[in-house]
């Protein structure tokens, strides 16, 4: 988060106005989110973040500490923090992390077959597959499996 108190027009990414409009500066701070890009975005090819990094996560928080020490350095910014959110994916499928609760794996319009059970990942068939497999559940039953 980086909190802006703009002195002038340029301050706001508004430079080249000064001769058609007036700037009145605001009198409380301003304060934005900046959000890093991407790991894999390297501009000519696009890939996994785990692909791109060994490590995830540290690799986003430095290049968050990167962008923070940046910001720091300009004049009209008042205050930068950084606050890392954890994501959970699957190491299966790479897509959010989510799991059946309780009454979505006794309802049969959420749940993938009768033995669902509370915890039951359900990005792809992958972590069902090693989450039944691990708690000894009967595995998923695929459409024209016997």
């Amino acid at each position: 988060m980086a909190t802006i108190k703009p002195r002038h027009p340029a301050d706001l990414g508004l430079g080249g106005l000064e001769a058609l409009a007036e700037f009145v500066a605001p009198t409380a701070p301003i304060t934005v989110a900046v959000l890093p890009r991407r790991l894999d975005n390297l501009g000519f090819v696009s890939m996994s973040d785990r692909v791109a990094s060994n490590d995830v996560e540290a690799d986003y928080r430095a290049r968050c500490e990167e962008i923070a020490a940046e910001l720091r350095q300009r004049p009209y910014i008042d205050e930068v923090t950084v606050a890392c959110t954890e994501t959970h994916t699957c190491s299966h499928c790479g897509l959010r992390w989510e799991e059946l609760t309780a009454d979505e794996a006794a309802d049969d319009s959420t749940n993938q077959d009768e033995h669902s059970v509370e915890g039951e990942p359900v990005c792809c068939c992958e972590a069902i597959d090693a989450f039944r497999t691990e708690r000894g559940i009967p595995a998923l039953q695929r459409d024209g499996a016997a």
